[in-house]
């Protein structure tokens, strides 16, 4: 019986073994040339790159964020920041044959835009524009939060749709202006969104028609439009038309569906094409309410009470939140320093003609962060507004909603951020308890148990001393008292 040698034998399994490693080795290197090079089918069947995918997945991650989500604040701004960074100007969307169509645009993150010429019927009840150029079916909701699932639930579909050649709806109204479709839905009724989702935006599309534009209001809310009627008489020679419960087939030579979106309460005048800006936004305002102070200038008399710079608080009740507990000491305090001190609450039944005159005729706006600040918008250029932060880590819903708006409406801005021991939640809450030792915990539980704990239970007593250093940097940046 003869043995094998296991010597003779060991050359031939090390070659075994080595080809085996070299086929597993071409199998990895293969798996990896097709993961980067082969393209991607998505759901709908399209074919997308590698790198597209990448790209769509950052912006559903914005998507999330645009929806209303509050995650960890460094992650909400990581990501706002990278979303601008690849924010470029929009091109126009594609028809199915692949010509450009002069239709429906992402004019920002926040906004689409439909455009479109030729032989425009608007029929008011079906939410419907007939237009003789289009070849395809288009839809849009007209308003200025397009990821906001609640805001456009409130808010009314519009298609446009190609002309049929047999049975066009018949024109009963025809106008030479061209036809601007928006909605009243939304956030509105909240003034901070009225002008950051309707008028500024609204603004923004009509400025450059030179009022030969009509506005078709669609979700109309006579209460709402009659509010604010003084800024569309100053955008549109034409009456605003309340349009779902319109009857007519309005004709036009050209239509817009939905406003633009540049920024909070902000113009941005590189993205216009006359260049205007957030300053004739606010020249705007002065004409339709007969604003008489363009800039925070005292009068040339000495002894004329308006040497004296005016100091507007602006008070909240305090079952609504963010109410200031010592007003009357504060106001107290302001007039110690020389400031005419007013007290003004804007309702939305308050006249706002009535209202604009008050802020304009003030040099500093003082409140608590909420919508009542939004009345900056009527200060004079040079005024000063102190934003009051509320307790809970919210400087930077502050910061993108009043402060960074500031620079662009002209006017100084000042941050003043409530301390642990000018909470009322300090009376709510024992002292270890999350919602005064960790806020960003109270944040990643989402915007509603934000809102709910910092802002509507939230009511602050500033420190007479430190608000009056805060109102002192204040007064050194009027030009009231200074001797020329």
């Amino acid at each position: 019986m003869k043995t094998r040698s296991s010597a003779r034998g060991e050359p031939r399994r090390l070659r075994n073994v080595a080809l085996l490693t070299l086929m597993l080795c071409s199998v990895v290197a293969l798996s990896l040339i097709r993961g980067r090079f082969a393209p991607i089918v998505t759901s709908a069947g399209d074919v997308m790159k590698p790198e597209d995918a990448a790209a769509a997945a950052g912006s559903q991650a914005a998507v999330n964020i645009d929806a209303g989500d509050v995650a960890d604040e460094a992650a909400a701004e990581a990501a706002a920041e990278e979303r601008d960074k690849k924010e470029v100007q929009p091109k126009p969307a594609e028809a199915s044959g692949g010509a450009t169509k002069p239709v429906c645009y992402e004019t920002s993150r926040r906004s689409d835009t439909c455009e479109a010429a030729g032989d425009v019927r608007l029929m008011g009840r079906s939410q419907t524009v007939y237009v003789d150029t289009l070849d395809r079916e288009w839809k849009t909701k007209p308003y200025c939060r397009k990821h906001d699932n609640f805001a456009l639930s409130h808010v009314k579909e519009w298609t446009l749709k190609p002309l049929p050649s047999a049975a066009a709806p018949q024109c009963t109204v025809n106008s030479s202006a061209t036809a601007f479709v928006l909605s009243t839905g939304g956030f509105t009724g909240n003034s901070f969104h009225d002008y950051t989702d309707v008028l500024i935006p609204a603004f923004i599309t009509a400025h450059p028609f030179g009022g030969e534009v009509q506005f078709l209001v669609s979700s109309y809310k006579s209460w709402w439009v009659n509010r604010y009627i003084q800024i569309f008489q100053q955008m549109s020679r034409y009456e605003v038309v309340d349009i779902d419960a319109d009857d007519e087939v309005r004709c036009y030579r050209n239509v817009v569906v939905g406003p633009t979106f540049h920024r909070e309460l902000g113009v941005d005048a590189s993205k216009t094409a006359l260049g205007h800006s957030t300053a004739d936004f606010r020249k705007m305002l002065r004409d339709a309410f007969g604003l008489e102070r363009a800039t925070a200038t005292p009068s040339g008399d000495r002894w004329d009470i308006r040497r004296r710079p005016r100091l507007l608080i602006i008070s909240r009740r305090p079952g609504r939140g963010r109410a200031f507990m010592n007003e009357r000491a504060m106001a107290d305090m302001a007039a110690s320093l020389g400031f005419d001190v007013r007290i003004g609450e804007p309702e939305s039944s308050t006249d706002t003609s009535k209202f604009a005159r008050l802020v304009n005729s003030c040099d500093v706006l003082v409140g608590v962060h909420g919508a009542g600040l939004t009345n900056m918008v009527f200060l004079p250029a040079g005024a000063v507004v102190v934003q009051v932060v509320p307790y809970g880590r919210l400087e930077w819903l502050a910061r993108n909603t009043f402060a960074e708006p500031s620079a662009g409406m002209e006017v100084h801005y000042l941050e003043y951020a409530v301390q642990l021991d000018e909470t009322t939640l300090s009376e709510q809450y024992p002292s270890d308890h999350p919602v005064l030792k960790e806020p960003m915990a109270i944040h990643k539980q989402g915007w509603n148990a934000l809102k709910t704990t910092y802002l509507d239970k939230q009511n602050v007593r500033p420190h007479l001393g430190r608000l009056k250093n805060t109102f002192l940097q204040a007064l050194k940046m009027l030009p009231h008292g200074r001797d020329d």
